[in-house]
């Protein structure tokens, strides 16, 4: 119990610093360093759980590898965006996508659903700078279009194969992925459905307030490939030859400048001005608020102590998930602490009841995306310049959506 309230303290801690308007990396390494006197982590532990990561995990899972490789993408993105300027794509690829997709929503939504396919930490900076230019085009509030981005980005992580969790539950449950995946698209469908009545029906501003462009629809596609086509080299890189996306965005940025022509001289302006130190300090900040977790063995604890009160079934599915992802901002972790606690319940007789698997998953959802431990949800607020807990107000509704879909899978094929 004490370790729950600790969490909980730190994060509180987290949001009354943004309400006292500290950056969020700052407010992110605080809270993390409040987490860390309160569980009475001292330095000699938090190096062990380090070292620790480094011995028995793989090397592109633990603390100081992702600190590299996402601090390198996320500001790697920040120069892309910049590069896209400076080649004049940033400036007509607005136009071209609602040209394109013939609907301004259908346009905001489909670039992060696309790069929602490429499972990689900190991804959802890839979709970002195309979204915000789309969305400050037509004049859609930052904080909606950094909701839209974040919400559609993550509509896969149920169903798409290469989430590295859909195929460790399916394994744990002993289950074909046909099994697995008609029931949890049921999350994906009311996730989008939720979106689209929350996100995209209201909040955009009239059509008349917008420039129209004067492009084919061939010329149109032209442009959104000149600017897409970057990061879908990302994601080939990544997808066949397993390349970090960081050391991916790297390339695609050289032969971006290569292919439009930007001088030499001005790429190490380019990277200067892109670079962001709070995104530094707000990677940082997340991973040792994991850390210190890991250290202190305290989602263990938390696990332990819902299962000790005995709490009925369905709410211990949906809750115990919920509270460990909301404290972890991770889905895999998650998946690995709590599923198998909870298998004894979607395993009876030798009979696997999926649609508690998909109940459990859906809570995992709803503390997922409503947690600034989330880092995509951190980085939204951050690259969009948006106040996060309004970000958040945003999406309680789509969420509340996934959460019906999960009780409706358990309640028809429990």
């Amino acid at each position: 119990m004490y370790e729950l309230i600790s969490m909980g303290l730190a994060l509180t801690a987290f949001v009354v610093l943004l309400r006292w308007k500290f950056k969020i990396g700052t407010a992110m390494i605080l809270a993390a360093a409040v987490l860390e006197i309160l569980l009475a982590v001292w330095p000699g532990q938090l190096w062990r759980a380090f070292m620790e990561e480094w011995r028995t995990k793989p090397l592109d899972q633990t603390t100081g590898y992702l600190f590299v490789t996402l601090t390198a993408l996320v500001n790697l993105v920040n120069v892309m965006g910049l590069a896209m300027k400076e080649a004049g794509v940033s400036q007509r690829l607005a136009s071209a996508l609602q040209n394109l997709f013939k609907s301004r929503r259908l346009a905001m939504c489909t670039v992060p659903l696309l790069m929602g396919l490429l499972p990689t930490p900190g991804g959802i900076m890839l979709s970002a700078p195309m979204v915000r230019d789309l969305a400050d085009s037509i004049g859609v509030s930052r904080t909606r279009s950094a909701a839209i981005n974040f919400l559609f980005r993550h509509q896969w992580e149920t169903i798409w194969p290469l989430f590295p969790a859909v195929p460790l539950i399916q394994g744990m449950l002993g289950i074909s992925a046909l099994a697995m995946i008609s029931r949890n698209i049921l999350m994906t469908i009311f996730g989008l459905v939720g979106g689209t009545v929350f996100l995209l029906l209201i909040g955009i501003p009239p059509k008349g307030k917008q420039s129209r462009s004067n492009e084919t629809w061939l010329g149109s596609l032209r442009t959104f490939m000149r600017a897409f086509w970057p990061i879908a080299l990302v994601a080939a890189l990544y997808m066949a030859f397993n390349i970090n996306p960081a050391i991916g965005l790297l390339v695609s940025l050289c032969l971006f400048a290569w292919v439009n022509k930007i001088p030499l001289p001005r790429w190490s302006g380019l990277f200067k001005e892109g670079f962001e130190t709070d995104f530094v300090l707000l990677i940082l900040g997340a991973l040792l608020f994991k850390l210190n977790l890991q250290a202190g063995d305290s989602i263990a604890a938390v696990a332990a102590f819902f299962t000790r009160i005995h709490m009925p079934t369905w709410v211990l599915l949906f809750v115990l998930p919920m509270i460990v992802a909301s404290l972890t901002g991770l889905t895999m972790p998650t998946v690995a602490i709590t599923f198998p606690l909870l298998l004894p319940f979607m395993i009876t007789n030798g009979q696997v009841h999926i649609g508690l698997q998909t109940l459990a998953f859906s809570g995992l959802l709803c503390g997922l995306n409503l947690t600034p431990v989330h880092l995509c949800l951190s980085l939204s607020a951050s690259y969009f310049e948006a106040p996060l807990g309004k970000i958040i107000l945003l999406l309680i509704g789509p969420i509340c959506f996934i959460a019906a879909a999960g009780i409706l899978a358990a309640m028809v094929s429990g």
